[in-house]
């Protein structure tokens, strides 16, 4: 119990515990006297050791209370580390769920889609802004050479242009430099789709008595570019008719969504191995 109290109220109390033996020791006449004069005097030392004994208590409880929100504060700051690291655990699994979703859709597609094909991620993008390309980790080894076409399950999305061993270049639709032979799937008016300096895709030389209309698919021929007959490129948009022109252009709007590509399909052969055409997306022969 004395180890609970402060040192000023030790030592107080080893002074009494001192003054009361002495007090035994002296006469019984003596022991009286000081009885009767140490009542008050004990009344009034009995207070300040009260005082102090209940602010040593006050102390001891303010301590212990401080530990105690340390210990309440550093299990917080543990829990919000634990809340931080399953947030990022949870976010990793999200994504790997719908990068499944994706990569699942991407299988059936080539499956069911007639010509042999190459499944590839997108690793990089053109940063010079001269070309609008995009780099995918298959190349030479996976069997892609050049001028192959490259889509998604939507569409079209560009031919490769350039090859390494283990990574390969694709230009998009969407590029000037790039040309895919295509047809108005409705009308069968037929064209060669371009990119443009914007960032878009257009048709030209489509007949000026074509019947060709805003909204309508505009798909691969299949002549030439790398594409079997039938892959959606996209939608028109607008139509150009140029006054004295022989022929007029229509903008396209890509089905494939260029700007968020994450995994393509390298056509590596655009008919299938028993000959037969190909006809995918409602393209008609």
């Amino acid at each position: 119990m004395l180890r609970s109290l402060t040192g000023p109220t030790r030592l107080i109390l080893l002074l009494l515990a001192l003054l009361l033996s002495i007090i035994f020791l002296l006469p019984k006449q003596t022991r009286d006297v000081l009885q009767t004069v140490g009542h008050p005097a004990a009344y009034v030392i009995a207070l300040p050791l009260e005082a102090l004994a209940s602010v040593n208590r006050s102390v001891a409880e303010l301590w212990q209370e401080y530990v105690a929100l340390r210990q309440v504060r550093e299990d917080n700051r543990q829990l919000r580390r634990d809340l931080d690291v399953l947030r990022k655990q949870n976010s990793e699994l999200r994504e790997m769920a719908v990068a499944s979703q994706r990569l699942a859709a991407l299988l059936e597609f080539k499956a069911q889609f007639s010509p042999p094909t190459v499944a590839a991620q997108v690793i990089g993008r053109d940063a010079t802004n001269w070309y609008r390309s995009i780099i995918v980790n298959k190349g030479e080894r996976d069997g892609v050479r050049t001028e192959m076409g490259v889509m998604t399950p939507a569409g079209v999305v560009g031919r490769v242009v350039k090859t390494g061993p283990s990574t390969s270049v694709v230009l998009l639709v969407t590029d000037p430099n790039n040309a895919i032979t295509g047809i108005v799937q409705r009308s069968r008016d037929e064209g060669i789709v371009e990119g443009t300096p914007q960032g878009r895709a257009r048709i030209k030389y489509l007949p000026l008595l074509s019947s060709v209309k805003v909204g309508d698919t505009v798909v691969t021929s299949g002549l030439a570019g790398g594409f079997p007959r039938g892959v959606v490129i996209g939608a028109i948009q607008s139509i150009e008719k140029e006054e004295g022109e022989l022929f007029q252009t229509a903008e396209v709007l890509p089905e494939a969504e260029l700007s968020k590509l994450e995994e393509v399909l390298v056509i590596t052969a655009t008919r299938p191995s028993n000959g037969t055409e190909p006809m995918r997306n409602g393209a008609q022969r």
